[in-house]
């Protein structure tokens, strides 16, 4: 797919000499959009791939209000690109790709708007952290996870980290210890993926979960977001007393102020998408 005044990045040259991209991006009306899209590799989280991800999100503005991140090909992402981790290529580079990784999730978390996975496909080891870190995952049904590193002697110990943070112990576990992939569906009972829909409704559903951001003010997203990344961390009456401090927190905002007089007024919010706090 390719977009009209879209910027793209990372050029190179498939088999017939045609130039392609490993990366398509955009921003337009408020929304970024990442598409993976190198199909010779399974769209493989290369360290190429990895540090163009990491400078799409650098590029975002302040009118970005979210983000999504989809493929192109039958799979998802298949994860690191292996050829990258053989012993030659020497430890410093391995210590790159998985720090370049770490760094980009670390993005992906602490972003002020929500983060969007679209997945078709398989979404396996680093594909599958990628998704896991993400905000909100909608998946087609005939969508894949798993975390099969020890299927080829790497254990997947950086993809269980968003992992078990998603799915029960247990499941986690299994993922990880047997390499057996789970179905959307099941994803979906699970708690790694949001919203499960068939594939050719994909674009659709994920383009009403934009519209509903997009109808929200942007600094109370923000703010429920850092509070919910927070609150994980915290025991429950940790997590109630900081979440009464957020509350009143959030009640200061303008838009928090406009949200209540139009609930009143019956009428819909005007935001301002501001930080600005009224006294």
């Amino acid at each position: 797919m390719l977009w009209k005044g879209a910027h793209f990045s990372a050029a190179v040259t498939n088999g017939a000499g045609a130039v392609c991209q490993k990366v398509l991006f955009k921003q337009q009306d408020g929304v970024a959009r990442i598409i993976l899209n190198d199909l010779k590799t399974r769209n493989a989280l290369s360290l190429e791939v990895l540090n163009l991800l990491k400078d799409h999100f650098k590029s975002l503005n302040e009118q970005t209000r979210c983000v999504v991140i989809s493929s192109t090909g039958p799979v998802f992402s298949a994860g690191h690109n292996l050829k990258e981790l053989r012993t030659e290529n020497g430890i410093n580079h391995h210590r790159r790709v998985f720090e370049t990784c770490e760094s980009l999730m670390c993005d992906i978390i602490n972003i002020d708007v929500p983060v969007i996975a679209q997945v078709k496909g398989l979404a396996a080891a680093a594909g599958c952290q990628l998704v896991a870190t993400c905000d909100i995952v909608i998946a087609g049904n005939s969508a894949t996870f798993s975390t099969p590193g020890a299927n080829f002697g790497l254990f997947c110990s950086t993809p269980g980290i968003p992992l078990v943070r998603c799915v029960p112990g247990k499941v986690a576990s299994y993922m990880l210890l047997t390499g057996q992939p789970i179905t959307a569906q099941e994803a979906m009972e699970v708690g790694l993926v949001s919203k499960v829909v068939p594939e050719n409704s994909l674009d659709a559903e994920t383009e009403k979960v934009i519209d509903d951001i997009l109808k929200k003010s942007k600094s109370v997203i923000a703010l429920g977001k850092k509070f919910l990344s927070e609150q994980k961390e915290m025991n429950v009456i940790q997590a109630l007393k900081k979440g009464t401090e957020i509350m009143v927190e959030n009640l200061r905002l303008e838009d928090a102020q406009e949200g209540v007089d139009s609930f009143k007024e019956k009428r819909s919010p005007t935001w301002k998408h501001s930080v600005k706090t009224v006294h």
